[in-house]
């Protein structure tokens, strides 16, 4: 039976690239949804007028939602017109659409619920990179690591996906960020249903083209909505649907680290008030639950890296 892939790309300022976009898709695509974001250029009324491909459908917000508001926008309209895959594409043309093939292949083989484009695969695609940009992704893709689960995975804020509409229109959609941060909450989500996601290598194309993003206010949105995700993913999976060995070591890893910090900063403090040294047996006292609570909380994180969804949940469903 053939697959149905429907491409969506969300679209705010970046009517200069968007009709060379649409006009590199190929043929394996069967539909193309071009989410005008309430574009001040206007983007919904160019395509209409200068892009004759048939299968492209534009569809239009009144107000601005966001790169994650206006992807599950097209995300729905995929899903109501029977699409089996839906890829994620940017507007602004630094993601390839030659690419489309070889991103769907591992879930159209069964072996991936979503994936992804991973810029930093290949070491001549980062020399490519913007310098600020690869230290960035760096240290978000550390963060995400931890926030989604996902420790196999790398630069989670590329906006080049794929996923499969039986595993999408099980996602709580209403509930997935619609800023900057969708993608990486879009793992998060993921996760919480042991999907299966891959990277897919592939070199991003940098132009003139600026980005939108205002680094200072994204990085404290960033930081913040991570550690949240980091302690909902971890009570989800750790507390609530199952309980194993590696709960009971992040308890007791945290409460033996909590305990061995408070105890030496009170020995410290009262060595530093009275002019008393501490004695060997205060010093082990403090010294020891640290030493075992650090230990326990290195297990605890290496039982998560290998807690890794394997088994694609398109074969579950």
């Amino acid at each position: 039976m053939p697959v149905k892939i429907s491409v969506v790309i969300p679209c705010y300022r970046v009517a200069s690239q968007i009709l060379d976009v649409l006009g590199k898709i190929g043929p394996d695509v069967d539909a193309i949804y071009v989410v005008d974001d309430a574009c001040p250029q206007d983007t919904a009324n160019l395509v209409q007028e200068k892009c004759e491909d048939a299968r492209v459908i534009v569809l239009s917000h009144e107000v601005n939602l966001g790169v994650g508001g206006a992807t599950i926008t097209g995300y729905r309209r995929a899903i109501a017109d029977g699409a089996d895959i839906v890829v994620k594409l940017d507007g602004d043309g630094q993601m390839d659409p030659a690419n489309i093939g070889q991103l769907t292949r591992p879930i159209r083989d069964g072996l991936a619920d979503y994936t992804k484009g991973n810029r930093f695969f290949d070491p001549e695609f980062v020399v490519s990179m913007p310098k600020l940009r690869l230290f960035g992704n760096a240290v978000l893709s550390l963060f995400a690591k931890l926030s989604t689960g996902y420790w196999d995975l790398f630069d989670p804020n590329n906006g080049f996906t794929a996923i499969s509409v039986r595993v999408l229109e099980r996602l709580p959609l209403d509930k997935i960020s619609d800023s900057y941060f969708f993608e990486s909450d879009m793992l998060f989500r993921l996760n919480s249903y042991r999907a299966v996601a891959v990277d897919v290598p592939m070199q991003a194309i940098y132009g003139a083209e600026k980005s939108g993003i205002s680094v200072p206010s994204a990085a404290v949105e960033f930081f913040i909505k991570h550690w949240i995700n980091t302690i909902k993913r971890i009570f989800y999976n750790y507390y609530l649907r199952d309980f194993s060995i590696a709960s009971l070591e992040l308890i007791l890893g945290l409460a033996l680290l909590l305990f061995g910090a408070i105890t030496g900063a009170l020995f410290w403090w009262a060595s530093i008030s009275t002019g008393v040294v501490a004695t060997a047996g205060g010093v082990m006292l403090a010294a020891l639950p640290v030493i075992v609570g650090i230990f326990l909380l290195l297990s605890f994180l290496n039982y998560d890296i290998r807690n890794v969804p394997r088994t694609p949940l398109l074969r579950l469903l």
